[in-house]
């Protein structure tokens, strides 16, 4: 049990602790290595400048880092998921920069700091200085904002940071060794080992970064889901914690982002693996140094002037940073207004409040994820869906008059409240209208009226089946082609999307994608199989078993329909998902086995999603009541677009239909994809 509790935590860690390792003995080497040259230089000069050349490096990049991660949090959650996505794409373009430029510099890169050691040897001790600051600081400030990234794409801040420092301290050690000759490690074959598992993790980063953009409104595609596996796996359990944790990929990811993340990771990694494989070119004869001359020792006007700048590399860093936090827009009345989550308590520091906009910051201390409520009157004004350990967020929030309480729920916890405080508010801070949690048993008339409509389609697709098998069992296949829409088009009334009724569902309507053999495979049955032998010349007597056992797959999901009805709290994720898996499947092609009937299927789907709002309708007009009469207009011109690419009896296909047409179908199902998103979150009830 130790191992289950602790090991989601520390999964976050191994990519840092990596991330810390490489980077720290890159950083290493080239002090371990400016550090002999000037030892070894005429005199023994003194190393005393290329220590002052790495603090102040050290303290500029920990600067930066301080920046980042208090700047963000005074952001608002658009501007924080801007910043985090530009400065993710940024770091995975440095570290990626920096993967080749080791393996062409390894060979060169202490030949060329001892070249320019000698050089500032002969010009000053602040020149020694200079050269370990700027051979430092580049790396440091890689390190820097690739860490933050990384822990930004985890959501975990403490796990990440331990590692990171485990890595780093690791590399000092092993860099102090290496200089006394105490070990001695094949450092091209260490860089060019993790340079593969640092891709990896840049891959996942990258991903991550584009994600925050989609969020921002930056990049579009924000509702075209690729996959979603949180219906399916927890992504709470240790195993899927440690494989998010060391690729940094998500349970639920876009198009965009898992593109970007193939389209990365082959063409970085091919590019790697190929250079590697290529011979070395052989190294150049080294050339005769020559003796630098002896540092003239500074006078004291130089001296003061030099402990002037050893002051100014030291200071005006940090305090640039302190100051960029301290007086960032927002910043003091987000300090002011800090709301603190524990694992025994909720909104520490609520202790007052005024009407009007406000800017509040949340800090998860519970050691567990947690969703942050804002109550008035039993209704939720403000929320944060999911803040992970040792992280904050600010939230903007226009009170009015009333009684206000934090309600926290914690994963694994029970569930906690902060005291009640009273704001005066007049029609100026009238702030949102709360929304009323909905509870489960609010849930379950909808449903069962979903599953006796969902009984009714299952009789009319039974009938249908029974017509196709008469069509193949007479061998008339013209027959049976024209049959099989209708019936393909009840079943997608059903409203069977990511996984639901499962496993008659993957039976009576899977596609071949993702089997073994594919549209080959044994595993591949029901309407789809029909479709792709109806339309790829197969004979009604290799249909006739299809039909056979699509008929007894939809006798036994009528019978069996109590035992695998979905659960109250799904159906409000159903009003959207139902469409998201048209626009993942039916409007890319992934379905269609021929018969090129991408948009009436679609059409079925926006059927079926309007019986699911319906059923919805008095919950959700008593929380927003804008929210359907929009979903509803969207859906009007959803259905417009897409019987547009009808012609009498005959619908156009994918490949068929005008671009325009198509771009207008893409464009209004976005469109309510986008409506209908906030569903899910006002039918949630509250976690116990």
């Amino acid at each position: 049990m130790r191992l289950t509790l602790e090991m989601p935590m520390w999964a976050d860690a191994l990519p840092n602790l990596l991330v810390g390792l490489r980077e720290g003995l890159e950083g290493g080497l080239v002090v371990s290595i400016l550090l002999a040259a000037v030892r070894r230089s005429e005199g023994g000069g003194s190393t005393r400048p290329v220590w002052l050349g790495v603090a102040a490096a050290s303290t500029l990049a920990l600067s930066f880092g301080a920046v980042l991660t208090f700047y963000r949090s005074v952001l608002p959650t658009t501007g924080q998921e801007l910043l985090g996505g530009v400065l993710s794409v940024i770091a995975v373009v440095l570290v990626t920069g920096m993967i080749f430029w080791m393996r062409r510099a390894a060979r060169s890169l202490s030949g060329e700091l001892r070249e320019k050691v000698a050089d500032a040897l002969r010009v000053s001790s602040a020149a020694v200085a200079m050269t370990a600051f700027l051979a430092i600081g580049r790396e440091g400030l890689e390190t820097a904002l690739f860490l933050w990234t990384a822990a930004q794409a985890s959501g975990e801040t403490v796990a990440p940071l331990v590692g990171a420092a485990v890595g780093i301290a690791v590399a000092v050690g092993l860099c102090v060794a290496l200089y006394r000759s105490a070990v001695r490690i094949r450092l091209g074959v260490f860089f060019d080992r993790t340079a593969v598992l640092l891709i990896v993790i840049a891959a996942g980063v990258l991903s991550y970064g584009l994600g925050d953009l989609q969020d921002a409104g930056l990049l579009p595609g924000r509702t075209w889901v690729a996959f979603d596996l949180t219906t399916r796996i927890d992504p709470s359990s240790w195993w899927a914690t440690i494989v998010t944790g060391i690729t940094e990929l998500s349970p639920r990811m876009t198009w965009l982002q898992v593109v970007a993340y193939v389209g990365y990771l082959g063409t970085v990694l091919g590019v790697f693996l190929r250079a590697r494989r290529a011979p070395a070119p052989a190294p150049a004869a080294p050339e005769q140094a020559e003796t630098p001359a002896e540092p003239v020792p500074p006078g004291p006007a130089r001296r003061r002037l030099i402990a002037v700048g050893v002051a100014a590399v030291l200071v005006v860093p940090p305090v640039a940073a302190i100051a960029l936090i301290a007086f960032a827009p927002g910043r003091q009345a987000a300090a002011a207004q800090r709301i603190e989550v524990t694992a025994s308590g909720c909104g520490a520091g609520w202790t007052k409040a005024q009407g009007g906009a406000q800017t509040y910051t949340v800090v998860n201390k519970s050691g567990h994820p947690a969703e942050i409520n804002l109550v008035r009157a039993q209704g939720i004004v403000a929320e944060i869906e999911t803040l992970g350990p040792g992280t904050e967020q600010s939230i903007p929030i226009t009170l009015g008059g009333g009684d206000y309480t934090w309600r926290c729920l914690i994963s694994g916890l029970p569930t906690t409240s902060s005291p009640t405080v009273h704001v005066d508010g007049g029609p100026a801070t009238a702030g949102p209208p709360p929304v009323t949690p909905v509870s489960a048993e609010q849930l379950e008339p909808p449903r069962d009226a979903y599953d006796a409509y969902v009984e009714g389609v299952l009789g009319q697709l039974a009938d249908q089946v029974a017509t196709l098998r008469a069509d193949l069992a007479a061998g008339r296949l013209d027959a049976a082609r024209r049959d099989w829409l209708p019936a393909q088009l009840t079943w997608e009334r059903v409203g069977a999307a990511y996984g639901s009724f499962d496993p008659f569902g993957d039976a009576i309507g899977g596609k071949p994608q993702g089997l073994p053999a594919g549209v080959d495979d044994p595993g591949f049955t029901g309407l789809h199989r029909l479709e792709h032998g109806l339309w790829h010349g197969q004979s009604a007597t290799q249909l006739l078993p299809v039909a056979d056992r699509l008929g007894a797959d939809v006798a036994t999901l009528r019978a069996q329909l109590p035992s695998v009805t979905i659960d109250p709290v799904d159906l409000p994720k159903r009003a959207h998902e139902i469409l998201e898996d048209a626009l993942r499947d039916h409007l890319t092609g992934a379905t269609d086995q021929g018969a090129g009937a991408t948009y009436p299927e679609t059409l079925a789907d926006v059927q079926v999603t309007r019986q699911v709002l319906d059923q919805l309708a008095p919950l959700l007009d008593a929380r927003r009541p804008d929210l359907l009469p929009t979903a509803r207009r969207q859906l009007d011109d959803l259905e417009r677009a897409l019987l547009a690419t009808r012609t009498g009896d005959h619908w156009q296909s994918l490949t068929e239909a005008p671009t325009t047409a198509r771009e207008r179908v893409d464009s209004a199902t976005g469109a309510v994809l986008e409506t209908l998103a906030d569903v899910p979150t006002l039918l949630e009830p509250p976690a116990h």
